[in-house]
């Protein structure tokens, strides 16, 4: 019998139980809907956090100095390590799989005053590489701290794009104006790009003002700075980074190089490592759960393709009767499966990517939270593996006793 005919003699049966039929395409439209919705949405979700966590710099490894957890060479725990600006440099030497490397000044005892109005916010002091290490890029026009500012402790600063439009009230032409810090004037030398941060030590990017480190210490006289910061070669050195790291450091301050407590130390590739696997499990707990409806769908396949193969069972007999192989009606009634699982897929998908579209019209704000929904070749792939799936199981046991019929029986039903 050729295809067309089955698919008549299929249809035709479809239509003689609407109501079943279209509850269980309906079944299956809401089970693909949910897959495909919930794996978009953790793709997202994903995608999002990941731009965030680049906010703070790709795979950078921020320093600061603890307090001493180990007697070491005559001196008591409890020990404050206070690191300083040349630290930064005497790691580069020591350390080559340091591909970047800054120091980092840091308070909040300055007023900052623009024409429109003042504020009291982070000033950072910082060496012209910190821009690479942790993504501060300046908009158009501008440029960041460069050698020479640092050379000549020269009064230029980098402001974030949040605290620039709050001091002058807008973004643009800001360039060569000035800013007071404590009634310093400092020339405004660029804006910060805007940029989504959801992670930030000391506070976010956007609200920060950068000047030269040695501007900082000529005019603030810190004899410590706040932090190192510092990006690897490759994150597969992180480890070995740390240990040489304590090593130098101890041989400097007198600490125990395996005193943990002595620094404290933020990698955030580690970080991203644990959110990769936690993300990973979390979009598995959403297929899962997607999966456990279109599980309900393809139990109403399979139901109505008993009906079917009731229906058909003389058909059957009379096939099986000149020479059908078992095979034969086995794959037919699998086909017809597939087929009425691919009515309400294409419908569910259909129906998920118009609503995925429609959520990319998330504001702005409600996005950098949870970020919008992505319909992507691992959720098709999925969602596809997952319809097979279900067609399969739905399809195989109906089929399987179609197969079985006996003819003679089948004729006299």
């Amino acid at each position: 019998m050729h295809l067309s005919t089955n698919l008549k003699m299929l249809f035709s049966d479809l239509r003689a139980q609407k109501l079943r039929t279209i509850l269980t395409i309906f079944g299956i439209m809401w089970g693909t809907m949910s897959v495909i919705l919930l794996l978009a949405f953790g793709s997202g979700v994903e995608r999002q956090n990941l731009k965030n966590m680049a906010g703070i710099g790709d795979g950078v490894v921020i320093v600061w100095g603890g307090k001493t957890g180990i007697p070491h060479k005559g001196f008591n725990k409890g020990r404050n390590i206070r690191l300083k600006y040349e630290d930064a440099y005497l790691l580069r030497r020591e350390i080559p799989e340091i591909d970047l490397i800054s120091p980092e000044y840091s308070t909040y005892n300055a007023r900052v005053r623009g024409p429109e109005n003042v504020d009291q916010t982070n000033i950072t002091g910082i060496i012209p590489e910190y821009e690479d290490i942790r993504n501060v890029f300046v908009q158009q026009g501008g440029r960041f701290i460069n050698d020479h500012d640092m050379a000549n402790n020269v009064r230029t600063a980098v402001i974030g794009d949040k605290i620039c439009n709050f001091l002058f009230g807008t973004t643009e032409n800001i360039v060569g104006r000035f800013v007071r810090i404590n009634k310093i004037p400092f020339r405004v030398v660029g804006v910060t790009q805007k940029k989504v941060q959801n992670s930030n030590y000391n506070t976010r990017d956007e609200n920060r003002v950068f000047i030269p480190a040695t501007t900082f210490r000529a005019i603030f006289g810190h004899k410590y700075i706040e932090n190192l910061v510092y990006k690897p070669v490759s994150p597969l050195y992180s480890k070995s980074i740390e240990e040489r790291l304590y090593s130098t450091l101890g041989k400097k301050y007198l600490f125990d190089a395996k005193d943990e407590d002595a620094l404290w130390i933020w990698d955030t590739a580690e970080f991203l490592k644990v959110f990769v696997a936690f993300m990973a499990g979390f979009k598995i707990f959403l297929g899962v759960i997607g999966s456990f409806t279109l599980t309900v769908g393809g139990v109403g396949v399979a139901n109505i393709m008993y009906v079917v193969v009731r229906e058909r069972t003389k058909e059957i007999g009379i096939k099986r009767a000149v020479g059908a192989r078992r095979r034969t009606i086995l794959f037919q009634f699998l086909f017809e499966t597939f087929v009425i699982v691919a009515i309400g897929a294409i419908v569910g998908f259909g129906l998920a990517a118009g609503l995925v579209e429609l959520l990319q019209l998330l504001p702005d704000e409600a996005a950098e939270m949870v970020g919008r929904p992505e319909l992507s070749g691992s959720v098709a792939i999925v969602s596809i593996l997952l319809l097979g799936l279900v067609a399969l199981f739905a399809g195989y046991f109906p089929a399987r006793r179609a197969s079985v019929v006996d003819p003679v029986n089948a004729l006299h039903a």
